[in-house]
């Protein structure tokens, strides 16, 4: 299977003629230990998130804020594009927390109550005072308005299974099984923006950009250019990675190493 997926990366490559990838280069920034949490990532305005024992925590240079609902189980997802309505979702109770920015409990939405139909599976911020929700049950993407709590759905249920999934206000993103990536903006239109790669874990940065890794090397993929860059970094193997803001974070489960980086 393993030969399998490395011949395939390789007929991609080849596909677009980029088997000699250009390489991005990184300036090493600073390194912080985990303490046995598990890394989510940070925001614009120097908080990093994370998860330990089933509590989501939110720490700056000087403060740390917690929050945990034992009541709701596992946290299977959080968003934070905005970080002062963060959103925690828990898919076993289909209910979604939104949060402020001290971690005060604004809203708890139990999707069973408003709408029997509904079974997230993925959720995200949307613009407009709504949420992404990807509906299991219908295999349909719609959007959640949380001050009216109605659903509207958007474009028709999607066939393949879908292995990831990243939302922004405008769009909702996925990677179907075959690796096909769409885009769906807020008014229903889907766009087929690329067929990516083998990857291992993956971040969506833009329409245009990704980054994914694959074998312990990190690479960039410039949708519109049609070039994979590999991004040069000391570390031989780690678990995920974060970027924002021209800052990639590479985490293992003892440390997290940023450096600066600049995507074409």
């Amino acid at each position: 299977m393993r030969k399998f997926v490395i011949y395939s990366f390789l007929i991609w490559a080849t596909a677009i003629g980029f088997c000699q990838k250009p390489k991005l280069k990184t300036t090493a920034l600073d390194t912080e230990t985990l303490e046995n949490k598990i890394y989510i990532g940070f925001d614009g305005l120097d908080n990093n998130y994370y998860i330990k024992d089933n509590i989501f925590i939110k720490q700056d240079a000087k403060q740390k804020w917690e929050y945990k609902n034992i009541a709701l189980g596992k946290i299977t997802s959080v968003d934070f594009i905005n970080p002062l309505q963060i959103v925690i979702f828990y898919e076993n109770f289909n209910t979604i927390v939104t949060l402020d920015n001290q971690l005060n409990e604004i809203q708890k939405l139990n999707l069973f109550d408003i709408d029997n139909t509904i079974f997230a599976s993925k959720i995200g911020m949307a613009s407009q005072n709504q949420f992404w929700i990807y509906n299991a049950l219908t295999q349909q993407i719609m959007l959640f308005n949380y001050s009216k709590n109605t659903a509207t759905n958007l474009g028709n249920p999607i066939p393949e299974a879908i292995k990831y999934t990243q939302s922004d206000f405008n769009n909702f993103y996925w990677i179907d099984e075959i690796n096909n990536w769409y885009a769906m903006d807020i008014f229903g239109k889907v766009t087929l923006l690329a067929n990516v790669p083998p990857w291992e874990k993956i971040q969506i940065i833009d329409n245009d950009r990704l980054l994914f890794s694959y074998d312990s090397i990190l690479y960039c993929l410039n949708n519109k250019t049609k070039v994979i860059y590999e991004i040069e970094i000391v570390e031989k193997s780690f678990q995920n990675f974060y970027y924002k803001d021209q800052i990639l974070a590479i985490f293992t489960n003892q440390q997290i190493k940023n450096f600066k980086l600049k995507l074409p």
